[in-house]
């Protein structure tokens, strides 16, 4: 099976030597058991020559990417900095990148290199992960795409995505499983020490409070909901800051932060208890109430939707550790 990794013009480094390196050690493991090595891999690029991260790297690729007429998996790593500016230094691969997958080829996207595969068009009225801090910016130019919030690893016919940072391993590990076997990706578990598991980004996730609109008013009060969170928000008291109806203000709100006004509440009051559950060592109820909730199992229920972990898992994930 031939792996094309795409060296994108001022691509993370990060992203794009993990491929290489994990295909070419599942050919070691497999050789190991006495099993046949089933990766061919190699780096494709617009250049002989091209520069990564912020100039500091010079990857040599194997061949250009308008000689590739077929492979059987295009991996696309994301852009250092600004995704859109990668989109811009790299606008020349597009159209290889659709015609691979006409062809027939695969396509995966690490990280925010999800950009670079929506520009093709291929993910229109798909899902796909991508890095949880560009989730805004990746749904404003792409409407078309769902962004899978959370998601780790998302597969959609021959079209793959991964989300933010090191999520990339885990879709690496799950393609060595689905081309070549469980055992081989469970070796490389190990020996890169990645969680083989892990399905959901959502635990790391840092709530931003989705700003970068232009409605003054929505913004007066989601500055009101991220100073009295502890407090009993209601709706029509949140409207009523504004001094619109309620139907009005929910769908004003909605359309500049993308969440409802209960959502938005939510999202700010479990970021707050991250915080409170990273920094001390307040129990579980405590946080609760600190963050504006009386009722155990609902706190429970929606910190678990938001993060993904427990209350009680995510404490004990995160939480400053105490030495004797």
């Amino acid at each position: 099976m031939r792996i094309s990794v795409f060296v994108p013009r001022h691509g993370v480094i990060e992203a794009i030597t993990p491929p290489f390196r994990t295909f070419n050690t599942a050919n070691d493991f497999l050789a190991a058991s006495g099993k046949k090595p089933v990766f061919q891999v190699e780096y494709v690029g617009l250049t002989e020559a091209v520069s990564a991260g912020n100039g500091e790297y010079l990857i040599k690729t194997d061949r250009l990417l308008q000689d590739v007429e077929e492979t059987d998996l295009l991996i696309i790593p994301p852009t250092f900095g600004n995704p859109l500016t990668g989109i811009q230094e790299n606008a020349e691969a597009i159209r290889y990148f659709k015609a691979l997958h006409s062809s027939g080829s695969s396509l995966a996207s690490l990280c925010a290199g999800a950009f670079l595969l929506a520009e093709t068009g291929l993910l229109d009225g798909r899902k796909c992960s991508t890095h949880w801090a560009h989730f805004a910016a990746f749904r404003a130019r792409y409407p078309q795409v769902e962004v899978e919030d959370g998601a780790v690893i998302t597969e959609h016919g021959n079209i793959y995505s991964s989300g933010g940072a090191n999520s990339l391993w885990n879709l690496l590990l799950y393609l060595v499983e689905k081309f070549s076997d469980r055992d081989t990706a469970i070796m490389l578990s190990k020996y890169f020490a990645i969680d083989i598991g892990r399905d959901s980004q959502s635990a790391f996730a840092i709530f931003k409070g989705q700003k970068n609109h232009t409605d003054p008013d929505i913004k007066k009060v989601q500055d009101y909901i991220e100073a009295k969170y502890d407090s009993k928000l209601a709706v029509e008291d949140l409207a009523n800051l504004v001094l619109v109806g309620r139907r009005t203000f929910e769908r004003r709100f909605k359309e500049a932060t993308n969440n409802t006004p209960l959502e938005y509440i939510q999202r700010v009051r479990i970021e707050a208890a991250k915080k409170f559950f990273e920094g001390s060592r307040k129990n579980v109820s405590d946080v609760m109430y600190d963050v504006g909730y009386t009722d155990s199992k609902a706190f429970r229920d929606i910190f678990k939707k938001v993060t993904g972990l427990t209350p009680i898992a995510y404490r004990n994930k995160f939480a400053r550790p105490v030495y004797a």
